[in-house]
């Protein structure tokens, strides 16, 4: 069964200013124990509330009822630090500790999601793409071009700058798809990373998978062996951005070929964007796959082809 991270995450905003309030409550009590004036410090603080309406609603003498509460709050204020700093404790011992001051660890300041939720949540989605820990190297800054030999450093400039242009502006829409084309090591994957990452980053959903996973999934689906997080039409079908790693690399049968054709076709006619990296050429394609899936990837996906040296071997050297 596969976890969404994403979800974790929101669960537990549900419940985590509550564990720091819990938190507080204990030590709260741990401090009566040791001081119990403090207890009765604190009784008569949380009836300042009813003490200020009394006066308001008495109306006579107003502003010096209100000069009187006010000084036998802060001296009780002090009191109270006296005796749990008398006891061993910090001052602010009691005080509910927040992770995030700005939002009380609810996630939300008013019914903006906090930025300490949303950097969760953007780390989560990394997870649940499926780029985890190569989100944070594999990025279009660090795509270095002196890799490549003189001659394909023009073609590898223009489709750094074409994915990062499509990343930086991705809307949801109107979107064109890629095919990636090119042998192994030349940075497919890199780029393809740094599209899912920019694109996370901007608040769209993005499933990054190897096309055998894919394919594994559906299998799962179609013999009920297990349940994923979402069901797999919402996860492939309709998420923001699919991108499918090693077309090519599934074992070649009827079913994996519906599989490759149903992705290909409902994502082009809900204009959905995909991106597809493989290793095989052109006349490739045309050969393992069936004609009306290579028409598609062929005719209506904008090919980038990757030339050059292994660059994991390059950089070994």
């Amino acid at each position: 069964m596969r976890e969404s991270k994403t979800a974790e995450v929101i669960e537990k905003y549900q419940t985590k200013w509550r564990v720091a309030e819990d938190a507080a409550k204990a030590r709260r009590l741990e401090a009566y124990a040791k001081a119990p004036e403090v207890q009765k410090i604190d009784s008569e603080l949380g009836a300042t509330a009813l003490n200020i309406l009394s006066i308001s609603a008495s109306g006579v003498d107003i502003e010096e009822k209100m000069a009187r509460l006010r000084e036998r709050t802060e001296a009780l204020r002090r009191r109270r630090a006296e005796l749990l700093t008398g006891a061993g404790f910090p001052a602010d011992f009691t005080d509910v500790k927040y992770d995030c001051p700005k939002c009380g660890d609810t996630g939300y300041v008013g019914v903006k999601v906090c930025d300490c939720m949303k950097r969760e949540i953007i780390e989560a989605s990394f997870e649940d793409a499926g780029i985890g820990a190569l989100a944070k190297t594999q990025t279009f800054d660090t795509f270095d071009l002196s890799y490549y030999p003189a001659e394909e450093r023009e073609r590898m400039r223009h489709a750094l700058t074409t994915l990062k242009d499509f990343a930086e502006n991705f809307n949801g829409s109107d979107e064109p798809s890629f095919l990636l084309v090119g042998a192994s090591g030349l940075g497919k994957t890199h780029l393809s990373t740094a599209v899912a990452k920019t694109v996370i980053e901007r608040g769209y959903r993005v499933v990054y998978d190897t096309i055998d996973r894919i394919i594994d999934d559906f299998q799962a689906e179609r013999f009920r062996e297990t349940m994923t997080y979402d069901e797999l039409s919402e996860r492939y079908f309709e998420c923001d951005l699919l991108i499918v790693d090693d077309l090519g690399c599934e074992m070649m049968n009827q079913f994996s070929l519906s599989c490759v054709y149903n992705l290909i076709n409902t994502r082009l006619n809900a204009g959905r964007p995909t991106i597809i990296n493989t290793n095989l050429t052109s006349d490739e394609l045309r050969k393992n796959y069936y004609d009306r899936i290579t028409s598609r990837l062929l005719g209506e996906y904008r090919i980038l082809l990757f030339k050059g040296e292994d660059i994991r071997r390059r950089k070994l050297k």
